[in-house]
């Protein structure tokens, strides 16, 4: 039986493809990669709903050598799109005699992205993957050269598609017609095509070549102050964010609560001194219900310690906050 490996990147195209291939009766395997910027959720939510097996592959480390440094560059954040999909089929092709399958299917659409999946591009990806003859594109299939699973009777190219272009009409429709109805949006997934986060990264790049998986989590999370070389506030947007944040910090992190008032929690990371101490205070007071207040008096403490320490201060201008925000 006619087997391949389909990459699931979690959205819409990736499970359409792999299922427009099943639907001719091949037996497809979703593989899914992993790294500091995404995961396997969704894509575990999608294979279930068109009923395919999944394995996940992290290759957070190789990856993260391409985001520093990427062969065809950045998008338009801090995404290297075009090095990230050629390294996946990379991947994906050495796994095709382990897993026994015959070719890879991708969800990439023709002129979806202008960037990174116009022509030119998607010749690029198939280069560099060194395994060229082996990748599929169902769902511009018609619109593009015949590849060699076609020509040989694998895969009948008359029951492909021929996507091109932004609009999602032709995937929406695909989506009903077979019941798929939980999927994100387009622009989720990767944080690295986030502007803020990117911003934070580029940052942190520049201070530090090989950050610690923390730093790098620690990006996702609130508001960042650099205050020094080496500390940092982060002021929470959410609870959910606050919980988050928690399952970060170490004992030598101190985290800054509003007394009277509710509010963001504040952390600050990092070797701090009394006047970072002072200004995490003040961020504190600025982003609680207390803001307008003349003076609050801010809880501090070490992590998983007693915050028996009080500092009273005024909320942080809109200045102080200019002048140490990442962004």
């Amino acid at each position: 039986m006619t087997r391949a490996l389909a990459l699931i990147s979690g959205g819409l195209d990736s499970i359409l493809a792999a299922k427009l291939v099943k639907e001719q009766g091949i037996e497809v395997i979703g593989i899914c990669f992993k790294s500091h910027f995404f995961n396997e959720e969704n894509a575990v939510r999608m294979t279930k709903q068109i009923d395919i097996p999944l394995k996940v592959v992290d290759f957070s480390k190789e990856h993260f050598q391409v985001v520093k440094n990427p062969k065809h560059g950045h998008g338009k954040n801090m995404n290297p799109c075009i090095d990230c999909h050629a390294l996946m089929m990379h991947y994906a092709g050495k796994m095709l005699e382990e897993l026994e399958a015959d070719f890879i299917i991708t969800g990439e659409v023709l002129n979806q992205r202008p960037m990174s999946q116009n022509k030119s591009s998607l010749n690029i990806v198939k280069k560099e993957s060194g395994f060229a003859d082996k990748i599929l594109r169902p769902l511009s299939a018609k619109i593009l050269p015949p590849t060699q699973m076609e020509l040989d009777g694998l895969v009948d190219r008359e029951r492909l598609l021929g996507i091109s272009g932004r609009g999602r009409k032709d995937q929406m429709e695909l989506a009903e017609k077979w019941g798929i109805k939980d999927y994100p949006s387009p622009a989720g997934g990767c944080k690295l095509t986030e502007p803020n986060y990117s911003i934070r990264l580029k940052e942190l790049l520049e201070r530090k070549e090989e950050p610690e998986n923390r730093e790098l989590e620690l990006l996702k999370i609130g508001r960042h102050f650099r205050i020094t070389p080496n500390a940092k506030i982060i002021s929470t947007r959410t609870a959910e964010e606050g919980e988050m944040l928690k399952k970060l910090l170490t004992e030598q992190d101190t985290i800054f609560l509003a007394k009277d008032y509710k509010g963001s929690m504040v952390v600050l990371v990092g070797e701090a001194g009394e006047e970072d101490i002072n200004l995490a205070a003040k961020v504190t007071a600025r982003y609680s219900k207390g803001k307008d207040e003349e003076k609050l008096v801010i809880r501090y403490g070490k992590y998983k310690h007693p915050s028996n320490n009080f500092i009273e201060v005024s909320s942080a201008t809109e200045e102080e906050l200019e002048k140490y925000m990442i962004k």
